[in-house]
């Protein structure tokens, strides 16, 4: 699925979180597309798209990318704005083509050394949830979801509103939990031994703020070692190119920072519009 808005460039191309699709995005693809081309698209196995087993490599799906977007006729170069997986995917992106890269936002993305540095229970914890089977939920699970997730998309166009919160019940976490099962070993392999990113203008974005599901998943202790620890990498992994920002806002979580700071996101995509210039 690739949903196409706006015109002019550089086009500004949104990569999903785990567990996130394209029209969770919409409402700041829709800003983005008053000024230039905005991109909205699901990866296959995910969303919209064709099926396909997960999880993948980075380099598979930034493949696909490549292609879907030469396919529809979305030229390069791109601004490529990656939230947490997507993040590592629109580095990938740009390790393999570097060319076609004007600029990158990374919307608290993973980094490939996140694991190693943060705390040891969060790798103990996250090795048993990535080694037992994924659960079906039960009715009453399911009339819960819809409750919690339902307010989420409150500000979402009503024809597109109650298919998100149905996929997202009954389908897109599903596909987010096995997106992630090969992202500490072969994802990171990936990052760590591709080629270095093109000097392109970069912002990073971190978040500190409270999110409902990480902090369902962490205790408070063990959630502020893991922040501090991506601070640090987050800071150089900007510092990594001459033009490199990081930026921290801690009154947004790390799921829907798009939604939440929209501004900052959306400041963020106008700098390195008018850096492409």
């Amino acid at each position: 699925m690739l949903h196409r808005s706006g015109s002019g460039g550089p086009a500004v191309v949104f990569l999903p979180g785990a567990g996130l699709v394209g029209l969770d995005y919409l409402n700041t693809h829709d800003r983005v597309a008053e000024s230039t081309t905005s991109v909205l698209y699901d990866r296959a196995g995910t969303g919209w798209s064709e099926p396909a087993d997960l999880p993948r490599t980075a380099a598979e799906v930034a493949g696909e990318l490549h292609d879907l977007l030469h396919a529809a006729d979305v030229p390069a170069p791109y601004l490529l704005v990656g939230h947490s997986l997507g993040g590592a995917y629109a580095r990938r992106y740009a390790q393999l083509f570097p060319d076609e890269v004007s600029g990158l936002l990374l919307l608290d993305p993973f980094h490939e050394d996140l694991h190693a540095h943060g705390p040891e229970e969060a790798r103990e914890k996250l090795a048993r949830l990535h080694g037992r089977d994924i659960p079906e939920l039960t009715q009453e699970q399911l009339r819960q979801a819809r409750d919690q997730a339902a307010p989420l998309f409150a500000n979402w166009p009503d024809p597109v509103r109650e298919p998100l919160v149905e996929h997202h019940v009954t389908t897109a976490w599903r596909a987010g939990l096995y997106e992630d099962r090969n992202l500490y070993d072969v994802v990171a392999d990936e990052l760590r031994t591709g080629p270095e990113l093109p000097d392109v203008p970069l912002i990073v974005l971190t978040v500190l703020g409270h999110d409902d599901a990480q902090a369902q998943l962490w205790s408070a202790a063990v959630l502020r070692r893991i922040n501090d620890a991506k601070t640090a990498l987050h800071a150089g992994l900007a510092a990594s190119v001459r033009d490199g920002e990081h930026r921290i806002l801690t009154d947004a979580g790390h799921g829907w920072l798009h939604e939440e700071r929209q501004d900052a996101v959306l400041r963020a995509i106008d700098d390195l519009l008018r850096t492409a210039d």
